[in-house]
């Protein structure tokens, strides 16, 4: 689990559905605009993610095993981490796009699958990275494979993914990405629109994707952005229970 914040969610999600080891990487500490979205509660305020969500994973399940990297991966630590995982998941946060593509670089090298995931106002989305795969995240973001990115290029590489689901999501939810966007453009951290439903699809949706690709079924992988949007079932026709 690379980034405790969003991930906290799918954490949680596997945990209740069975997994027992995780390795949780996260440098942060939860902090009180963490909670309306994230896996924490007021008595975990200061502490360090990793510890937080570790508690509330042994909570859930006293054998879950955790080992714990309280800190941001980095070159110092992203391979041994990959190396020791089966499965890596992606949710580190967007300002720090170094980490994230150093961490797909080291998927890619050795040949370990990825999800990267993202809450979008009331839903979430998942890109999957089979091993080997075609369609690596340099690739998918426009990123040469032998640029070296710095922290502030992540305006360039997810500013056009903003912009392609601008027309996905919900009127208040695009208007505050248009503002998120302005903000980044003056060169300031942007300020993501996320909500407790999109942070818990996020996790329902990391979690079903996981399951189906361990169960060996065919799932669609990048460049596909897979999406899942509550709010547009809202205003689907549903079923007729009338009959």
């Amino acid at each position: 689990m690379a980034g405790c914040g969003i991930g906290s969610t799918f954490a949680e999600s596997v945990v209740r559905i069975g997994f027992e080891q995780l390795i949780l990487a996260d440098g942060d500490t939860v902090a009180a605009h963490n909670l309306n979205r994230q896996n924490f509660t007021a008595s975990d305020i200061g502490r360090p993610k990793v510890d937080a969500l570790a508690d509330r994973l042994r909570a859930i399940n006293p054998a879950v095993n955790v080992r714990k990297i309280s800190e941001n991966l980095d070159q110092r630590n992203t391979a041994d981490a990959v190396e020791e995982a089966d499965f890596v998941f992606d949710t580190i946060d967007f300002l720090d796009l170094p980490a994230i593509v150093g961490l797909h670089d080291e998927c890619s090298r050795q040949g370990k699958p990825a999800i990267s995931a993202l809450a979008m106002g009331w839903g979430a989305g998942c890109v999957y990275f089979p091993p080997r795969g075609e369609w690596s995240f340099r690739r998918v973001f426009g990123i040469s494979e032998d640029e070296v990115v710095s922290a502030a290029s992540y305006r360039s590489a997810f500013a056009p993914l903003a912009g392609r689901l601008a027309e996905r999501l919900d009127a208040q939810v695009a208007m505050a990405l248009s503002d998120a966007l302005a903000v980044m453009e003056d060169g300031a951290p942007c300020p993501a629109s996320q909500v407790s439903p999109g942070a818990q699809s996020l996790g329902a949706l990391a979690t079903t994707l996981l399951i189906e690709v361990l169960a060996g079924r065919a799932v669609r992988s990048a460049p596909a952005l897979l999406v899942t949007d509550p709010s547009a079932a809202l205003r689907a026709p549903g079923i007729d229970l009338s009959c």
